[in-house]
């Protein structure tokens, strides 16, 4: 953005990003424009080396991001482009079944830049839809009421709140057709996606749109180099969404997933160097994020040393006393 921005010339970039969704080059000039315009207003450049900035933020339940990290988030060109033709997308379909009703967004995580309001709301009417915001991090609820205010959209904001997502009462939460919980890292450590979707999917309505619909995390063994064998899919270790509706609805937070055991009876591990861990996102509908696509989906390797004699791998995702995948090798 060369000139001063408004609401005018974030919604052309990004209605552009939303035509060049498909050329990777173009969305990434155009995101990176987005982001100098940002970083002008609040003056947040997601790379210094203040104190408050780094540091993340600890939660009942893991930790949120660091006002940096969470800004550097935007220049995740993938995941933004995705996340943004998803949540348009998502609103547009609301208005449809709608039509008499002002579309209700909260957004959980939304940062110091909360891209979901600021990209959104300019390619939207006042009155078609509002948005709540919510963070953890009192800086990021700071930067981002700025460039909210600075872009003059504050009259889509419906309310903002500094809070833990993973304990957070929604006021009038029947209101809301639309979740954005933005709160997730690889192989889902650390963040909060799961805890949160824990204590907030069963306070709206049922059938509310979620945006990540799901998180999925695959195992698959990989061979050794030169082998002719192809990987092997061992199958899902996390599926979230199926995780969050086994659960009793009370928004109870368990201290972990149930166990999932891969077993390796009948393979030749022998013929096997590692394992490979794979987070998957389904953003919405037919929209995902696959391996290497993000930074939310870099694959973890686990070298399988020989001679490979154990029968078995648990894992275990935890939830107490940090949020982290774990596994143990058994005979």
């Amino acid at each position: 953005m060369t000139e001063k921005s408004t609401p005018t010339n974030v919604k052309k970039l990004a209605s552009d990003l939303l035509l060049n969704a498909a050329s990777p080059t173009e969305a990434e000039r155009i995101i990176k424009e987005i982001h100098t315009g940002f970083q002008e207003i609040t003056g947040l450049t997601g790379f210094d080396t203040k104190l408050e900035h780094l540091a993340a933020v600890p939660t009942a339940k893991g930790a949120a991001l660091g006002l940096n990290h969470a800004a550097q988030c935007l220049l995740d060109f993938k995941r933004t482009t995705k996340f943004l033709t998803s949540v348009v997308a998502a609103i547009r379909n609301q208005r449809a079944a709608h039509p008499d009703q002002t579309v209700e967004v909260f957004y959980a995580g939304c940062g110091p830049y909360a891209p979901f309001v600021t990209l959104v709301a300019p390619l939207f009417e006042p009155g078609e839809v509002r948005f709540s915001i919510l963070e953890i991090n009192e800086h990021s609820l700071v930067f981002a009421g700025k460039l909210i205010e600075d872009l003059g959209l504050s009259g889509y904001l419906r309310a903002q709140y500094q809070a833990d997502a993973t304990a957070f009462t929604v006021p009038a939460a029947a209101d809301y057709h639309l979740l954005i919980s933005e709160t997730l890292d690889a192989l889902l450590y650390r963040e909060c996606y799961v805890p949160i979707l824990l204590n907030l999917l069963p306070q709206f309505r049922p059938g509310i749109t979620l945006i990540p619909e799901n998180v999925v995390i695959k195992a698959k063994l990989e061979p050794t180099p030169g082998s002719p064998l192809q990987a092997e899919e061992l199958g899902i270790i996390i599926d979230v969404r199926k995780s969050v509706a086994a659960g009793n609805g009370d928004r109870t937070i368990p201290a972990q997933l149930p166990n999932v055991q891969v077993d390796f009876s009948k393979y030749d591990m022998t013929t096997y160097q590692r394992m490979l861990l794979e987070t998957h996102v389904h953003v919405s509908q037919d929209n995902w994020l696959t391996t290497n696509e993000s930074s939310l989906t870099l694959p973890l390797g686990l070298e399988l040393v020989q001679p490979f004699t154990y029968r078995c791998m648990v894992f275990t995702y935890l939830m107490e006393p940090s949020i982290e995948l774990t596994f143990k090798l058994e005979d």
